[in-house]
């Protein structure tokens, strides 16, 4: 260290002379100063109150010790105005801070991992017997007010469905357009009540519109309704029906929709409601079948169970993406029987006498499926 410090003394003063040669000129080493002060006379440059530890240089070349500084300073003001810590990390964003490009470079790989997100067309299953859209009778897209969120009332009056609460959550995607928001798509929605009957077929209430409805996707491309949970009827899985149209002036003929399909209802989310008065029956019904032996949904449910939160008490949300490619023809999976003239899978119309007082398919819920006649035909 002796001689690092005699060297440095020793060069650090102007040009010397080599004792041994005269004729022989050393050149100074730079000063090793780390932080070396302005030159005599020049103008002190700072930031913030701080003079710039180098002056020569832009502030985000001022070196680790100057950012420190300047984070620790704009921490204790930041605090001073009780914006906390997602203000400071603002702070550490800005220009000048290295995190900025950081932080950019993250926002541009989200972007990115968005667009490059894989999406499957959600598959196409029966309208079933009682679509209500028109294609083997009752037309309930041909009345003013169809239009709605809230569905558990008929449109302009009439009876109400009582059941759990639940808020419907469609995320219809436009597969063709490069996987974002169907915007402007119109959705129609339909189910049975809690007693596994529905309105405008069953007995006793063919003139209700209760639990069917439209909305229009907005730039989102969510459509949103509240509802009840659907009950369970023998010889079906709890399900939901829905049909995807471009456009609100489609709506007019069932033929126009671009999507035909149901959503399944998980099953432990069912378990818990129809243990609830209001539902009897449907835990029997459900016990007897699973997505396995389920008519629509035995060929694959992954895509079609939806993700449910909330509880009994307080209502559920059900939500589930539905991926829509417009530029393929429809095609009915795994050979699902037809849903009505006009429908998906076209040909016949709702079974004789049914729904009566019970549920669809023959049997009330709670009813042995094997003590009542009913058609075979998918709800």
């Amino acid at each position: 260290m002796a001689s690092l410090f005699s060297r440095a003394k020793r060069t650090n003063n102007s040009a010397e002379t080599n004792p041994a040669d005269n004729s022989r000129t050393l050149r100074p080493y730079p000063a090793a100063n780390e932080h070396p002060a302005p030159a005599t006379g020049a103008e002190t440059r700072t930031y913030e109150g701080r003079p710039l530890d180098r002056p020569g240089e832009d502030i985000e070349d001022q070196g680790l010790a100057f950012d420190v500084a300047t984070l620790l300073g704009r921490r204790k003001f930041l605090g001073a105005l009780g914006l906390g810590a997602g203000a400071v990390a603002l702070a550490a964003c800005s220009p000048g801070s290295s995190g900025a490009s950081a932080s950019a470079s993250s926002s541009s790989a989200s972007a990115t991992g968005v667009a490059d997100t894989t999406y499957t067309e959600m598959p196409t299953e029966t309208a079933g017997p009682y679509p209500g859209d028109g294609s083997n009778g009752p037309d309930v897209l041909d009345m003013t007010g169809v239009e709605r969120s809230d569905i558990r009332s008929s449109i302009g009056g009439g009876a109400t469905a009582e059941g759990v609460q639940i808020t419907l959550e469609l995320n219809i995607i436009d597969i063709a357009g490069g996987n974002v928001p169907f915007t402007g798509a119109a959705v129609y929605v339909w189910h049975c009540d809690a007693e596994g009957n529905y309105s405008m077929y069953g007995e006793g209430i063919e003139d209700e519109t209760y639990l069917r409805g439209v909305q229009i996707a907005g730039d989102d491309g969510v459509v949103r309704f509240t509802s009840i949970m659907p009950g369970c009827y023998s010889g079906r899985w709890p399900h939901i029906h829905f049909e995807v149209f471009p456009d609100k002036a489609s709506i007019s003929d069932a033929t126009n929709n671009v999507l035909t399909s149901q959503l399944a209802i998980p099953e432990d989310v069912a378990t818990q409601v129809y243990a609830l008065t209001g539902y009897t029956g449907s835990a029997s019904n459900l016990a007897k079948i699973t997505l396995g032996t389920d008519n629509v949904f035995s060929d694959g449910w992954d895509q079609q169970v939806a993700s449910v939160t909330g509880d009994a008490s307080s209502g559920y949300t059900v939500s589930i993406d539905v991926p829509i490619d417009t530029t393929t023809e429809q095609e009915m999976s795994g050979g699902m029987p037809g849903g009505g003239a006009g429908g998906p899978g076209g040909g016949g119309t709702p079974p004789d006498g049914e729904p009566g007082a019970g549920g669809p398919m023959g049997a009330p819920p709670g009813q042995d499926s094997g003590s009542a006649g009913g058609s075979t035909e998918a709800a």
